[in-house]
């Protein structure tokens, strides 16, 4: 059998564990500043016109009105209205409208970082700042709108004669074993 060596602790000096603490604070504040150093900028929202109720959330559709600039002030997009899922556009983008209400008009600058970050779009050059002006005009939940495309898609059906294709439920064109020269259901 093996016997294990035994070593003798040594007693901590005084203030030796006060200084250990320190040191392990100090190293976890370096560590902070430098996971803060790396994060990307956040957005600046200036709100122009207070709006009110809810705000959007990841889960809705935005319809807003909005100008988008480059740091040179030049245009690079802008709408009357323009529909969008809250989650299908940029980060910066995104943060920014769910921070909005129904009728607000804001101003928001985005860093690159949650804009295009070192890709082009468009006129966008790499690594742009962006500056919005964007008015929330609505914003519905996706699910909502969704229902009301499938009962917009049914009612269409149902204008069509019931099935898909063309009036009274038969295909578009000529239907098989119809002699050539006999009108087909458009009349053809």
């Amino acid at each position: 059998m093996t016997e294990i060596t035994r070593v003798p602790l040594q007693p901590i000096a005084k203030g030796a564990l006060s200084k250990l603490w320190i040191g392990v604070a100090a190293a976890a504040l370096a560590a902070a500043g430098l996971a803060y150093a790396t994060l990307p900028g956040s957005i600046a929202i200036d709100t122009l016109k207070v709006g009110t109720g809810p705000s959007p959330t990841v889960n809705d559709v935005v319809l807003i009105k909005y100008k988008g600039t480059l740091p040179d002030g030049k245009v690079f997009d802008q709408q009357e209205q323009a529909a969008f899922p809250v989650e299908g556009v940029i980060p910066g983008f995104t943060q920014a409208l769910q921070k909005m209400q129904r009728g607000g008009k804001y101003k928001v600058e985005i860093p690159a970082a949650l804009a295009y970050g070192d890709k082009a779009a468009g006129d966008i050059p790499p690594n742009t700042d962006l500056t919005f002006e964007i008015e929330l005009l609505d914003f519905k939940d996706r699910a909502e709108i969704e229902a009301a495309q499938r009962a917009m898609q049914a009612q269409m059906q149902q204008m069509q004669g019931g099935a898909p294709g063309g009036p009274q439920g038969m295909p578009q064109g000529m239907p098989e074993g119809m002699p050539q020269g006999m009108p087909g259901p458009g009349g053809q």
